[in-house]
């Protein structure tokens, strides 16, 4: 038995994963994953990855990007969400901020530095023809840390996931003031390139397994309802996000990877563009 760790964000993008562990898919082929739940996101995972905490991460594009650059010994597989996250921009319910407008010179609460919720924060101002210098940002690790820090006034608003934050919307304690999709696919699946050498075969067999699992995933019976009492969700919503999520089990292309890194540069999120080797490998 072979044990390969992994490690992804507790949203119902990741379902697939503890579905295969769960019915022993893995085990049967002689792989021992070992899933770790990260509610701190991407930036935590680029370092999971680069300590060797991980193995493997499904991680957001833009985030592992940055972080292949800025020197993470890892490669990415393979795009695992092919449509783009779409990110609410949240605010304390009882905040002054109306509008999106009215959010340009607030200071932002992210995850961590490097996190996808910093990265979209530079998206989004770029969108409004906002000064991405005069961003302003406070750590606040988690979900709950973000509904502390709006809530005490230490920041003004909150990027996240709009399908897993909308039951806080719902109970009043945040107000959702605009929607960000991302400009590119979502979640890919990064890998340290040491088990990329020493486990091609594993790997292979993995992601084998995965995909078969997602190309099959929305026809699962009451999956929607699965999914609704897992994450805590209405059922309707995610029907919704059923029907606005695409999985992929394909490799990310050249052009695609050029897309997120051009983007990157302009936003001066990175210094340099990486080669398509340097940052992908196709399994």
């Amino acid at each position: 038995m072979k044990t390969i760790k992994i490690a992804g964000v507790p949203e119902h993008f990741n379902l697939p994963w503890h579905l295969c562990i769960e019915n022993g898919a893995f085990e049967d082929v002689g792989i021992d994953l070992q899933w770790t739940d990260v509610p701190e996101g991407t930036g935590k995972m680029c370092q999971m990855l680069r300590d060797g905490e991980t193995d493997i991460a499904v991680i957001l594009s833009e985030g592992i990007v940055k972080d292949i650059n800025a020197g993470n010994p890892s490669k990415i597989v393979q795009v695992y969400v092919e449509s783009p996250l779409i990110w609410g921009i949240h605010v304390d319910a009882k905040s002054k901020y109306e509008t999106l407008s009215d959010l340009e010179h607030g200071k932002v609460a992210i995850s961590r530095l490097g996190s996808g919720s910093q990265l979209m924060a530079y998206v989004n101002a770029n969108n409004q023809g906002w000064n991405t210098d005069n961003l302003e940002f406070e750590i606040v690790n988690t979900l709950d840390g973000a509904v502390e820090s709006l809530s005490k006034g230490t920041s003004d608003y909150f990027m996240w996931e709009k399908f897993m934050t909308k039951p806080l919307v719902d109970k009043g304690i945040f107000r959702k003031v605009a929607d960000c999709p991302t400009p590119w696919p979502c979640f890919v699946i990064a890998i340290r390139e040491e088990i990329l050498k020493k486990h091609p075969n594993t790997i292979a067999q993995i992601l084998e397994i995965i995909n078969i699992t997602t190309q099959e995933f929305k026809e699962i019976p009451s999956i929607d309802r699965t999914l609704a009492t897992k994450y805590h969700q209405k059922i309707e919503d995610i029907q919704e996000w059923l029907r606005l999520t695409e999985w992929s089990q394909k490799p990310l292309s050249e052009n695609m990877l050029n897309k997120i890194q051009n983007q990157l540069f302009d936003l001066k999120i990175i210094e340099k563009k990486g080669t398509f080797a340097e940052l992908v490998k196709a399994i």
